[in-house]
Protein backbone atom coordinates (compact mmCIF):
# COMPACT_ATOMS: atom_id res chain seq x y z
CA UNK A 1 0.00 0.00 0.00
CA UNK A 2 1.39 3.37 -0.82
CA UNK A 3 0.15 6.50 0.80
CA UNK A 4 1.86 9.58 -0.46
CA UNK A 5 5.07 9.24 -0.26
CA UNK A 6 4.29 6.30 2.36
CA UNK A 7 4.99 2.60 1.53
CA UNK A 8 2.78 0.54 4.05
CA UNK A 9 3.66 -2.85 4.29
CA UNK A 10 5.13 -5.53 6.61
CA UNK A 11 8.88 -4.25 6.21
CA UNK A 12 7.84 -0.58 6.36
CA UNK A 13 7.85 1.71 9.70
CA UNK A 14 4.21 2.32 11.48
CA UNK A 15 2.06 5.05 9.59
CA UNK A 16 0.99 7.36 12.45
CA UNK A 17 -2.32 9.30 11.54
CA UNK A 18 -3.56 12.23 13.74
CA UNK A 19 -7.56 12.21 13.76
CA UNK A 20 -8.87 15.65 13.45
CA UNK A 21 -11.94 14.64 13.79
CA UNK A 22 -14.36 17.48 15.67
CA UNK A 23 -11.04 19.11 17.53
CA UNK A 24 -10.73 22.24 15.42
CA UNK A 25 -14.81 23.05 17.56
CA UNK A 26 -15.35 25.24 14.91
CA UNK A 27 -12.37 27.23 14.89
CA UNK A 28 -10.08 27.64 10.84
CA UNK A 29 -7.26 28.58 13.36
CA UNK A 30 -7.54 26.07 15.41
CA UNK A 31 -7.64 23.15 12.52
CA UNK A 32 -4.64 24.87 11.16
CA UNK A 33 -3.20 25.15 14.23
CA UNK A 34 -3.55 21.28 15.44
CA UNK A 35 -1.84 20.98 11.40
CA UNK A 36 1.23 22.05 12.84
CA UNK A 37 1.12 20.50 16.26
CA UNK A 38 0.79 16.85 14.40
CA UNK A 39 4.02 17.60 12.30
CA UNK A 40 6.01 18.58 15.72
CA UNK A 41 4.58 15.59 17.24
CA UNK A 42 5.91 13.42 14.61
CA UNK A 43 2.58 12.17 13.07
CA UNK A 44 3.11 11.12 9.29
CA UNK A 45 -0.81 11.73 8.77
CA UNK A 46 -3.57 14.42 9.29
CA UNK A 47 -6.90 12.93 8.79
CA UNK A 48 -10.30 14.58 8.64
CA UNK A 49 -13.90 13.63 8.50
CA UNK A 50 -16.12 14.45 5.33
CA UNK A 51 -19.73 15.29 5.98
CA UNK A 52 -22.53 17.64 6.84
CA UNK A 53 -25.77 16.92 9.05
CA UNK A 54 -27.86 16.65 6.51
CA UNK A 55 -25.15 14.18 4.17
CA UNK A 56 -24.76 11.98 7.46
CA UNK A 57 -28.35 12.13 8.96
CA UNK A 58 -32.31 13.59 9.53
CA UNK A 59 -32.89 16.92 11.27
CA UNK A 60 -35.80 15.09 13.04
CA UNK A 61 -36.38 14.79 16.58
CA UNK A 62 -37.89 11.41 16.86
CA UNK A 63 -36.38 8.87 19.22
CA UNK A 64 -34.66 7.49 16.77
CA UNK A 65 -32.42 9.95 16.01
CA UNK A 66 -31.79 10.69 19.99
CA UNK A 67 -28.33 9.15 21.41
CA UNK A 68 -29.11 7.05 24.37
CA UNK A 69 -26.42 4.32 23.85
CA UNK A 70 -24.62 5.15 27.01
CA UNK A 71 -21.88 7.60 25.02
CA UNK A 72 -20.45 10.52 26.10
CA UNK A 73 -23.19 12.03 23.82
CA UNK A 74 -26.34 10.85 25.15
CA UNK A 75 -29.37 12.93 24.97
CA UNK A 76 -28.02 14.84 22.00
CA UNK A 77 -30.17 14.85 18.70
CA UNK A 78 -27.73 12.93 15.48
CA UNK A 79 -28.25 16.27 13.73
CA UNK A 80 -27.09 18.66 16.49
CA UNK A 81 -23.98 16.81 17.60
CA UNK A 82 -22.90 16.17 13.76
CA UNK A 83 -23.66 19.75 13.19
CA UNK A 84 -21.52 20.48 15.82
CA UNK A 85 -19.02 18.54 14.84
CA UNK A 86 -18.56 18.59 11.21
CA UNK A 87 -15.58 20.28 9.63
CA UNK A 88 -16.95 22.65 6.68
CA UNK A 89 -16.04 21.57 3.38
CA UNK A 90 -15.11 24.81 2.42
CA UNK A 91 -12.01 24.19 4.72
CA UNK A 92 -11.33 21.34 3.14
CA UNK A 93 -9.12 22.53 0.68
CA UNK A 94 -6.90 25.29 2.92
CA UNK A 95 -6.56 22.00 5.29
CA UNK A 96 -4.74 19.85 2.61
CA UNK A 97 -2.84 22.39 0.98
CA UNK A 98 -1.42 23.45 4.70
CA UNK A 99 -0.58 19.81 5.59
CA UNK A 100 1.36 19.54 2.61
CA UNK A 101 3.05 22.59 3.19
CA UNK A 102 4.23 20.52 6.90
CA UNK A 103 5.17 17.44 4.68
CA UNK A 104 2.21 14.97 5.99
CA UNK A 105 -0.07 13.40 4.07
CA UNK A 106 -3.94 14.38 4.68
CA UNK A 107 -6.93 12.51 3.69
CA UNK A 108 -10.31 11.72 5.25
CA UNK A 109 -13.57 9.66 6.19
CA UNK A 110 -16.43 10.59 3.72
CA UNK A 111 -19.84 9.74 5.09
CA UNK A 112 -21.99 10.04 1.56
CA UNK A 113 -21.02 9.72 -2.42
CA UNK A 114 -20.99 14.17 -2.38
CA UNK A 115 -18.01 14.19 0.20
CA UNK A 116 -16.06 11.63 -2.14
CA UNK A 117 -16.43 14.09 -5.06
CA UNK A 118 -15.02 16.54 -3.13
CA UNK A 119 -12.50 14.60 -1.90
CA UNK A 120 -11.42 13.24 -5.40
CA UNK A 121 -11.30 17.32 -6.75
CA UNK A 122 -8.68 17.90 -3.94
CA UNK A 123 -6.82 14.35 -5.00
CA UNK A 124 -6.99 12.90 -1.98
CA UNK A 125 -4.31 9.39 -1.94
CA UNK A 126 -6.43 7.51 0.33
CA UNK A 127 -9.71 7.00 2.23
CA UNK A 128 -10.74 6.10 5.04
CA UNK A 129 -14.11 3.82 6.10
CA UNK A 130 -15.49 5.02 9.17
CA UNK A 131 -16.39 2.35 12.04
CA UNK A 132 -20.02 2.98 11.80
CA UNK A 133 -20.07 3.32 8.12
CA UNK A 134 -19.13 -0.64 7.15
CA UNK A 135 -22.16 -1.44 6.84
CA UNK A 136 -22.71 0.91 4.22
CA UNK A 137 -21.68 -1.59 1.00
CA UNK A 138 -22.97 1.26 -1.91
CA UNK A 139 -20.91 3.92 -0.51
CA UNK A 140 -18.03 1.37 0.50
CA UNK A 141 -18.53 0.66 -3.71
CA UNK A 142 -18.50 4.08 -4.61
CA UNK A 143 -14.97 4.55 -2.49
CA UNK A 144 -13.28 1.70 -3.90
CA UNK A 145 -14.14 2.37 -7.75
CA UNK A 146 -11.59 5.63 -7.23
CA UNK A 147 -8.51 3.13 -7.26
CA UNK A 148 -7.18 4.91 -3.92
CA UNK A 149 -5.98 2.30 -0.90
CA UNK A 150 -9.08 2.06 1.38
CA UNK A 151 -8.81 1.77 4.96
CA UNK A 152 -11.55 0.13 6.80
CA UNK A 153 -12.30 0.58 11.06
CA UNK A 154 -13.83 -2.62 12.16
CA UNK A 155 -15.36 -0.93 15.59
CA UNK A 156 -18.97 -2.27 14.83
CA UNK A 157 -18.23 -4.90 12.44
CA UNK A 158 -18.74 -9.04 12.85
CA UNK A 159 -16.94 -11.20 10.26
CA UNK A 160 -19.20 -11.06 7.97
CA UNK A 161 -19.82 -7.40 8.11
CA UNK A 162 -15.55 -7.58 7.35
CA UNK A 163 -16.29 -9.96 3.90
CA UNK A 164 -19.05 -7.80 2.48
CA UNK A 165 -16.89 -4.82 2.86
CA UNK A 166 -13.33 -6.58 1.39
CA UNK A 167 -15.52 -8.05 -1.08
CA UNK A 168 -16.93 -4.81 -2.22
CA UNK A 169 -14.16 -3.34 -2.41
CA UNK A 170 -12.30 -6.31 -4.74
CA UNK A 171 -16.03 -6.38 -7.47
CA UNK A 172 -14.50 -2.74 -7.78
CA UNK A 173 -11.26 -3.53 -8.38
CA UNK A 174 -9.71 -2.57 -5.61
CA UNK A 175 -7.39 -4.77 -3.28
CA UNK A 176 -5.33 -2.20 -1.61
CA UNK A 177 -7.52 -2.41 1.70
CA UNK A 178 -5.93 -2.43 5.25
CA UNK A 179 -8.10 -3.05 8.40
CA UNK A 180 -7.65 -1.65 11.47
CA UNK A 181 -8.97 -3.12 15.17
CA UNK A 182 -11.38 -0.52 16.44
CA UNK A 183 -13.65 -0.47 19.80
CA UNK A 184 -16.36 1.85 19.05
CA UNK A 185 -16.39 3.56 22.75
CA UNK A 186 -15.46 6.81 23.30
CA UNK A 187 -12.83 6.93 25.84
CA UNK A 188 -12.83 2.35 25.08
CA UNK A 189 -11.86 0.90 28.00
CA UNK A 190 -8.19 -1.13 27.79
CA UNK A 191 -10.14 -4.02 29.04
CA UNK A 192 -11.73 -4.27 25.87
CA UNK A 193 -8.99 -3.09 23.37
CA UNK A 194 -8.59 -6.84 22.43
CA UNK A 195 -5.20 -6.04 20.26
CA UNK A 196 -4.58 -9.66 19.61
CA UNK A 197 -7.07 -8.88 16.41
CA UNK A 198 -4.63 -6.69 15.38
CA UNK A 199 -2.56 -9.80 14.08
CA UNK A 200 -5.83 -11.89 13.45
CA UNK A 201 -7.28 -9.27 11.26
CA UNK A 202 -3.92 -9.43 8.73
CA UNK A 203 -3.60 -13.02 8.58
CA UNK A 204 -7.56 -13.60 8.30
CA UNK A 205 -7.76 -11.32 5.72
CA UNK A 206 -4.42 -11.17 3.77
CA UNK A 207 -4.16 -7.04 4.61
CA UNK A 208 -2.57 -4.77 5.94
CA UNK A 209 -3.57 -4.51 10.04
CA UNK A 210 -3.36 -1.59 12.61
CA UNK A 211 -5.35 0.10 15.00
CA UNK A 212 -7.68 2.76 15.20
CA UNK A 213 -7.43 3.54 19.08
CA UNK A 214 -9.99 4.98 21.42
CA UNK A 215 -8.63 4.54 24.60
CA UNK A 216 -6.69 6.79 26.78
CA UNK A 217 -2.74 6.80 26.90
CA UNK A 218 0.06 4.96 24.65
CA UNK A 219 -0.53 1.43 25.75
CA UNK A 220 -2.84 0.17 23.26
CA UNK A 221 -0.84 1.59 20.40
CA UNK A 222 2.64 0.47 21.87
CA UNK A 223 0.57 -3.51 22.26
CA UNK A 224 -0.59 -3.34 18.74
CA UNK A 225 2.96 -2.11 17.10
CA UNK A 226 4.65 -5.17 18.94
CA UNK A 227 1.86 -7.53 17.78
CA UNK A 228 2.41 -6.31 14.19
CA UNK A 229 0.25 -2.87 13.05
CA UNK A 230 0.84 -0.87 10.45
CA UNK A 231 -1.14 1.52 11.09
CA UNK A 232 -1.92 3.83 14.04
CA UNK A 233 -4.64 6.29 14.37
CA UNK A 234 -5.25 8.51 17.38
CA UNK A 235 -7.51 11.66 17.78
CA UNK A 236 -5.07 14.65 17.89
CA UNK A 237 -6.11 18.11 19.90
CA UNK A 238 -4.17 21.31 20.55
CA UNK A 239 -5.13 21.25 23.99
CA UNK A 240 -8.54 19.66 25.41
CA UNK A 241 -9.51 22.95 27.14
CA UNK A 242 -10.46 24.10 23.56
CA UNK A 243 -13.24 21.78 24.18
CA UNK A 244 -15.82 20.04 21.60
CA UNK A 245 -17.41 16.69 21.11
CA UNK A 246 -14.26 14.58 21.04
CA UNK A 247 -11.57 16.38 23.46
CA UNK A 248 -12.11 14.64 25.97
CA UNK A 249 -10.38 11.34 24.58
CA UNK A 250 -7.97 13.06 22.47
CA UNK A 251 -4.37 13.40 23.16
CA UNK A 252 -2.32 16.44 23.05
CA UNK A 253 0.66 17.29 21.41
CA UNK A 254 2.80 16.21 24.23
CA UNK A 255 1.26 13.37 24.95
CA UNK A 256 1.04 12.33 21.04
CA UNK A 257 4.45 13.25 20.92
CA UNK A 258 5.21 10.81 23.61
CA UNK A 259 3.26 7.91 21.95
CA UNK A 260 5.06 8.44 18.81
CA UNK A 261 8.23 8.27 20.71
CA UNK A 262 6.79 4.98 22.26
CA UNK A 263 5.81 3.10 19.49
CA UNK A 264 9.18 4.21 17.76
CA UNK A 265 10.94 2.22 19.97
CA UNK A 266 8.58 -0.92 20.16
CA UNK A 267 9.24 -1.16 16.73
CA UNK A 268 13.03 -1.47 17.29
CA UNK A 269 12.57 -3.50 20.11
CA UNK A 270 10.49 -5.58 18.30
CA UNK A 271 13.14 -6.54 15.87
CA UNK A 272 12.90 -10.22 13.83
CA UNK A 273 13.25 -13.90 14.13
CA UNK A 274 16.21 -14.88 13.88
CA UNK A 275 18.73 -16.75 16.34
CA UNK A 276 22.10 -16.23 15.19
CA UNK A 277 24.01 -13.71 17.41
CA UNK A 278 25.51 -10.57 17.05
CA UNK A 279 29.31 -10.08 17.03
CA UNK A 280 28.82 -7.88 20.31
CA UNK A 281 26.36 -10.81 21.53
CA UNK A 282 28.72 -13.43 20.65
CA UNK A 283 31.43 -11.00 22.60
CA UNK A 284 28.64 -11.19 25.62
CA UNK A 285 29.16 -14.99 25.61
CA UNK A 286 32.60 -14.49 27.35
CA UNK A 287 30.57 -13.60 30.46
CA UNK A 288 29.19 -16.97 30.79
CA UNK A 289 29.59 -20.50 32.29
CA UNK A 290 32.13 -22.84 31.55
CA UNK A 291 34.43 -25.18 33.17
CA UNK A 292 37.05 -24.18 35.32
CA UNK A 293 39.53 -26.38 37.75
CA UNK A 294 38.85 -24.26 41.27
CA UNK A 295 41.43 -26.52 43.18
CA UNK A 296 45.07 -26.41 42.89
CA UNK A 297 45.69 -30.29 41.01
CA UNK A 298 48.29 -32.34 40.14
CA UNK A 299 49.47 -34.44 37.37
CA UNK A 300 47.68 -37.69 37.65
CA UNK A 301 45.07 -36.58 39.83
CA UNK A 302 41.20 -37.41 38.81
CA UNK A 303 38.85 -34.71 38.22
CA UNK A 304 36.06 -34.60 40.77
CA UNK A 305 33.27 -32.13 41.68
CA UNK A 306 35.95 -31.19 44.24
CA UNK A 307 38.35 -29.53 41.88
CA UNK A 308 36.48 -28.78 38.72
CA UNK A 309 33.33 -26.71 38.51
CA UNK A 310 31.04 -25.05 36.13
CA UNK A 311 31.05 -21.04 36.94
CA UNK A 312 32.39 -17.67 35.17
CA UNK A 313 33.78 -16.67 32.64
CA UNK A 314 33.13 -19.07 29.73
CA UNK A 315 36.66 -19.39 28.23
CA UNK A 316 36.53 -23.55 29.40
CA UNK A 317 34.57 -26.12 28.13
CA UNK A 318 31.17 -25.72 27.69
CA UNK A 319 29.21 -27.40 30.75
CA UNK A 320 27.29 -29.71 29.14
CA UNK A 321 30.57 -31.38 29.60
CA UNK A 322 30.81 -31.41 33.07
CA UNK A 323 29.70 -35.53 33.96
CA UNK A 324 32.01 -36.43 30.87
CA UNK A 325 34.70 -35.08 32.54
CA UNK A 326 34.21 -36.25 35.77
CA UNK A 327 36.62 -39.65 36.49
CA UNK A 328 38.89 -38.00 33.66
CA UNK A 329 42.99 -38.23 35.04
CA UNK A 330 44.89 -35.12 34.54
CA UNK A 331 48.27 -34.94 32.24
CA UNK A 332 49.96 -32.05 34.09
CA UNK A 333 49.92 -29.76 37.38
CA UNK A 334 46.86 -27.04 36.91
CA UNK A 335 46.31 -23.92 38.67
CA UNK A 336 43.36 -22.43 40.23
CA UNK A 337 41.43 -20.32 37.92
CA UNK A 338 42.47 -22.28 34.58
CA UNK A 339 40.08 -22.75 32.05
CA UNK A 340 39.74 -26.54 31.58
CA UNK A 341 40.53 -27.73 27.94
CA UNK A 342 40.39 -31.49 26.62
CA UNK A 343 44.42 -31.35 26.24
CA UNK A 344 44.32 -31.30 29.63
CA UNK A 345 43.47 -35.18 29.98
Amino acid sequence: MQIGNFKIDNESPVFIIAELSANHNGSLENALATIKAAKRAGADCIKLQTYTADTITLNSKKDDFKLKQGTIWDDKYLYDLYKEAYTPWEWHKQLFDAAAAEGLVCFSSPFDFTAVDLLEDLNTPAYKIASFEITDIPLIEYIASKGKPVIISTGIAEIEDIELAIDACKRNGNSDIALLKCTSSYPAPIEEANLLMVKDLAERFGVISGLSDHTMGSTAPIVATVLGAKIIEKHFILDRSIGGPDASFSMNEEEFTAMVKAVREAEKASGVVDYTLTEKQKKGREFSRSLYVVKDMRAGDVITSENVRSIRPGYGMHPKYYYEVLGKIVKNDIETGTALTRKMF
